[in-house]
């Protein structure tokens, strides 16, 4: 789920520097429309050989800036939840939960462009427009993820492909798109489960 998080997508080599440029503002424009989104979520994994290894469905919601959340319901549940700060990992069936910063977990990760919007975040990333689809991919060669595929319908976003550096593609598609309401906000709050391990890998300032 950590790599789940950290997903955006392939930039093409032939591709020149400045038509990436251009391709990444037209990118930061569209993510500037959407400053909150919830949606329903199915995903499909296929392996390297194509073969589907893996399918589930969730509910998926993000808001500028810097807050996300992640809820796959089937078939195992897992949770992640960003509130702006901290980054929240739970695992029902192992109850554990795992604590980072958010800008170690999510700013080595192509999917910080969603909910980030400052200059330094978006120089780590490449980014090529392919019709109504955005490929981005990290500079960093120790990402985890090779790329990924964000598309918009209308200037929502309605589908995205993450593909990690062992050659599984994790594909979503979102429906039921709508800006979060007052009561949404409150999926960016993490409540901690009584009973469960806590890893806390948060950096302590001295």
């Amino acid at each position: 789920m950590k790599k789940l998080l950290c997903a955006v997508l392939l930039s093409p080599l032939l591709y020149s520097n400045a038509v990436l440029a251009d391709d990444a503002t037209q990118l930061r424009e569209t993510l500037n429309g959407t400053e909150s989104l919830k949606a329903d979520f199915k995903q499909t994994v296929t392996d390297i050989n194509k073969k589907v290894i893996q399918t589930g469905a969730g509910v998926f919601a993000l808001a500028h800036p810097n807050q996300f959340y992640w809820h796959l319901t089937a078939p195992d549940e897992s949770q992640i939840v960003a509130d702006g700060k901290d980054l929240w990992i739970y695992n029902p069936f192992a109850e554990e939960v795992v604590i980072m910063d958010f800008a170690e977990a999510i700013n080595a990760s192509p999917i910080a462009l969603l909910v980030h919007r400052d200059d330094a975040t978006w120089s780590q990333y490449s980014v090529a427009k392919k019709q109504d689809c955005y490929e981005i991919k990290p500079k960093a060669t120790d990402a985890g993820i090779s790329s990924v595929n964000v598309c918009f319908n209308k200037g929502i976003l309605n589908k995205f492909n993450v593909l990690d550096d062992k050659g599984n593609l994790s594909q979503f598609d979102l429906s039921n798109q709508h800006s979060i309401s007052a009561a949404d906000k409150a999926l960016f709050k993490f409540v901690l489960p009584e009973n469960v391990d806590v890893d806390d890998q948060r950096l302590k300032t001295q």
